[in-house]
């Protein structure tokens, strides 16, 4: 029988996954209400979530100062970050979805087709033969099996995911794979760096910090995020053509943006040089594509002893889907989340989380793990290699409590956001309050929100 966790026990769990020390779990409160009406513990793993990665700031502000400050996590406002922290003052956000993305019934069966990125939506149109017409393709889709069609758009370069209930993607093959993996798989690097060349501040814990954020929507900048509100100095580098319209403004947040073309000979040099000045290297690249590059992690490592190394991927560290291209969305058909609300609930068609919960909850656990290998690092001078996957948080949310159905969804108001307003690259908004506090080390952003490719790529 599973264990049935509150958000505190939860908590736990995550901290014991990360190896933290239990004196600082001791000092880690939850406060407030707040709850998503999902079949699954939402605003659990949010709460968790945030607090583990604060309660990671904590032990490494008490590595270098003796005494670990409280950490107080408030349960309404880890919910609402879960869905969107801003609120646009006199303009609005694009669409979050591609016309054509969604669900569609097949012949057999349910698919999700992911099609935001242009060349993915290519990819499903070819596969399927039509244009892009929402009904057109969903009359193409029914003629299909799910699973042949799943896979024609996967080896044609696009996103899809075949609707599978919690049983049938434990039995899978890919799913038994990543269900045995851990929750945060953490490696010591061989090689060792001078004892430490950079060391936490009391206030601005992570002041000096330079993090090299290879990542995209949506975990890997949630975590670059994380670490920006505590003074790293974030430098997110992005492909020249690349836009993310509707998350940037959430997620840009106290980061510098600039772009390379890692296809060239000299935006590969120049990325060396980045990596080889960094403290800490946080990517959500497929798992072959920064070897393909010629930036293996030995390379890596050779070019920066002592770097934390942390890395996401969409379906886990092992098995045949381990370089698939793969989003939340997908992941929550694959894995039985969307299945479960279905049939719970009784709908007629899949039931996802209200909120890209995989997400946000792997983004925190990932700053966790770069925090934690601080803390490592700052005492034995050696680096680290951490390895999540949204499969892999997707079993964590499946293994907790059962959520709360009834009751309304929770809604921000004036009193949740900023007094501050927030300048940004695309106009002023309001941001919401931190939505956890380390006592001594305020959770708060240097920069506003900035454009994608508005900063030179240098330190």
């Amino acid at each position: 029988m599973v264990r049935v966790l509150s958000a505190c026990e939860q908590f736990d769990v995550i901290w014991r996954e990360l190896g933290g020390a239990p004196e600082v779990a001791d000092c880690t409160a939850f406060e407030g209400r707040g709850e998503w009406p999902s079949v699954f513990a939402v605003s659990d793993l949010a709460a968790a979530s945030i607090g583990a990665a604060g309660a990671a700031v904590a032990e490494l502000m008490s590595f270098r100062f003796g005494e670990v400050p409280e950490v107080t996590v408030d349960r309404r406002l880890a919910s609402l970050w879960f869905a969107w922290s801003i609120k646009p003052l006199g303009w609005s956000l694009p669409s979050p979805w591609d016309p054509i993305a969604g669900d569609y019934r097949a012949a057999d069966g349910w698919i999700r087709l992911h099609t935001n990125a242009p060349h993915h939506r290519d990819a499903a149109l070819a596969v399927l033969g039509v244009q892009a017409e929402k009904q057109t393709v969903a009359h193409a889709v029914e003629r299909r099996s799910a699973d042949e069609l799943e896979q024609a758009v996967v080896e044609r370069g696009g996103c899809a995911a075949v609707m599978r209930s919690i049983d049938e993607w434990a039995r899978h093959e890919q799913g038994t794979h990543v269900n045995a993996e851990p929750l945060v798989a953490v490696t010591p690097a061989n090689a060792a760096a001078a004892i430490s060349d950079w060391m936490p501040e009391a206030a601005r814990p992570l002041r000096g910090l330079r993090v090299l954020d290879l990542t995209r929507v949506l975990a890997g900048p949630v975590a670059t995020r994380f670490l920006a509100a505590f003074g790293a100095d974030v430098l997110r580098i992005d492909p020249p053509d690349w836009e993310e319209p509707v998350a940037i403004p959430e997620v840009a947040l106290g980061k510098r943006c600039a772009r390379l073309d890692l296809r060239e000979t000299q935006g590969r040099a120049r990325l060396r040089e980045l990596l080889s000045q960094a403290h800490v290297l946080v990517h959500g690249y497929r798992a072959d594509a920064l070897d393909r590059l010629g930036f293996d992690a030995d390379t890596r490592r050779k070019l920066c002893p002592g770097l934390i190394d942390v890395s996401l991927d969409a379906y886990g560290w092992s098995g045949q889907w381990r370089n698939r291209r793969g989003f939340d969305s997908l992941v929550q058909m694959s894995a039985g989340i969307a299945d479960a609300g279905m049939r719970k609930l009784a709908r007629d068609k899949p039931t996802p989380l209200p909120v890209q919960a995989l997400d946000h909850a792997t983004g925190y656990l990932m700053a966790a793990a770069v925090v934690r290998g601080l803390s490592q690092r700052c005492a034995t001078g050696q680096g680290s290699q951490a390895r999540l996957s949204l499969a892999r948080t997707a079993k964590l949310l499946i293994d907790g409590p059962p959520g709360e159905v009834s009751g309304e969804a929770p809604a921000p108001t004036a009193a949740d956001y900023s007094a501050e307003i927030e300048a940004s690259a695309f106009g002023p908004l309001a941001r919401l309050k931190a939505p956890i506090l380390i006592d001594g080390a305020p959770m708060r952003w240097d920069r506003p929100a900035t454009a994608l490719g508005s900063a030179a790529p240098e330190w």
